[in-house]
């Protein structure tokens, strides 16, 4: 097989014109579920895929899927499939997700162009709102698809306006029907950009994903006292930033601490919101969220009880009142060694490099293990970057990652 970069470049730089922002360096783009340019980034990769001559269909929460179902593949045999997401965070790079998507496109356009003769369909999916940045909480296309979420109950989420994500969905032409069901898939492979440095360091063209890491998210709200910043001495005070402030560092130590135990644990409060937010008033209220991921649940949930212990100790010195809720648990997700195997196959048959390596993010492909055999792989991200107008993967590394992509999916289509 022979993948064409040109036409999975080509297809990668157009999806890029959806939503596109000026940067002064970098090329941006913000996708928001529901919005303008989703639609015309849904037309476009609909179009491409009928191009292909795959047959298109759409659920009732927009997953998008296209069908390759040759005279040599069984129509009832379960499919393998492979795909990732056309949405984006605000002013985010071209490649987080779209690479994923083209790239599985772009693999079974290699196999129809060598005559390969697959045993099994073959679908390319683009989920719904992956990243969860207008309709709070993310993977909700992949939570449908894998029975985590009822459609109704995902339909019925709101963004920061009003809007259900179902009416959202219908504004643009894409409230489909019926639910996509992953269960029914054979294997999934979902190519995705790194988003950290370990290939670019090593050399390698493609990662073959170990395992997801589990992630857990905690609100936590500090209560303490708003007055006057000029006439409320120091020793009458009980600022709630102040106290903030204590917790992000104690977070912080507790993830470091815990590094001994397993060095890839992370702990972040990455969101404060802060009551009322003026300049001459000290902070009554802070609200803010926790978010600690690793491969060990264990350091997970020790980060937590140190984070629990740091508001007990905040209650008795500064004077606080604290709660922490703990809604969103995810264990860490082992990828399935017989997807491993392909890539890692396919990978040494291409004569190009792979390498081992777990995955910090979070992504759909998180939501698919739990259903059928499932794997992540991975193409370099230059300086780590993603999320930003300056994330980049060069197109060898594209064409190389969706070479190894195509010659796994060959692989299990035909076993």
């Amino acid at each position: 097989m022979q993948i064409n970069q040109q036409r999975l470049r080509s297809d990668i730089e157009s999806n890029a014109e959806f939503g596109s922002v000026p940067t002064d360096e970098g090329r941006g783009r913000t996708v928001l579920t529901g919005s303008e340019a989703d639609r015309r980034a849904r037309e476009f990769f609909c179009e491409r895929l009928r191009d292909a001559g795959l047959e298109l269909t759409i659920d009732a929460v927009g997953n998008i899927v296209g069908r390759w179902c040759p005279e040599s593949a069984d129509p009832d045999a379960a499919p393998v499939a492979t795909g990732s997401h056309l949405d984006s965070v605000p002013e985010g790079g071209i490649f987080d997700g779209p690479l994923g998507v083209y790239a599985g496109l772009e693999s079974v356009r290699a196999m129809q162009d060598a005559g390969l003769a697959p045993e099994r369909p073959i679908d390319v999916v683009s989920f719904t709102e992956e990243e969860g940045q207008r309709f709070d909480g993310g993977l909700i296309g992949s939570a449908v698809a894998t029975g985590d979420m009822t459609t109704d109950a995902a339909l019925a989420i709101e963004d920061a306006d009003g809007v259900p994500l179902g009416d959202a969905l219908a504004d643009i032409g894409y409230r489909g029907e019926g639910r996509l069901d992953a269960s029914a898939w054979d294997a999934w492979i979902e190519l995705h950009i790194e988003q950290a440095e370990r290939l670019e360091t090593a050399g390698v063209p493609a990662g073959v994903v170990t395992s997801v890491v589990g992630l857990s998210r905690c609100r936590v709200e500090i209560s303490g006292e708003a007055d006057h910043a000029g006439s409320t001495l120091m020793t009458d005070r009980s600022d709630a930033l102040a106290a903030a402030s204590e917790f992000v560092l104690d977070v912080e130590r507790a993830a470091n601490d815990r590094r001994s135990e397993s060095e890839t644990v992370v702990g972040t409060v990455g969101k404060l919101d802060v009551s009322p937010n003026a300049p001459n008033v000290i902070p009554g209220t802070v609200a803010l969220t926790i978010d600690v991921r690793d491969v060990d649940r264990d350091s997970i949930a020790h980060v937590i009880d140190e984070a629990r212990t740091s508001l007990d100790r905040l209650e008795t010195e500064r004077g606080v009142e604290t709660s922490l809720e703990h809604p969103w648990d995810r264990p860490p997700v082992a990828m399935s060694d017989r997807c491993r195997d392909a890539l890692s196959a396919a990978g040494e048959a291409a004569d190009l490099g792979t390498l081992a390596l777990h995955s910090g993010a979070g992504h759909d492909t998180m939501h698919v293990a739990d259903v059928t055999d499932a794997a992540l792989l991975f193409a370099p991200s230059r300086d780590g970057i993603s999320h930003n107008p300056l994330e980049w993967t060069d197109w060898d590394d594209c064409a190389d990652a969706t070479r190894v992509l195509a010659g796994a999916l060959a692989e299990l289509a035909t076993s």
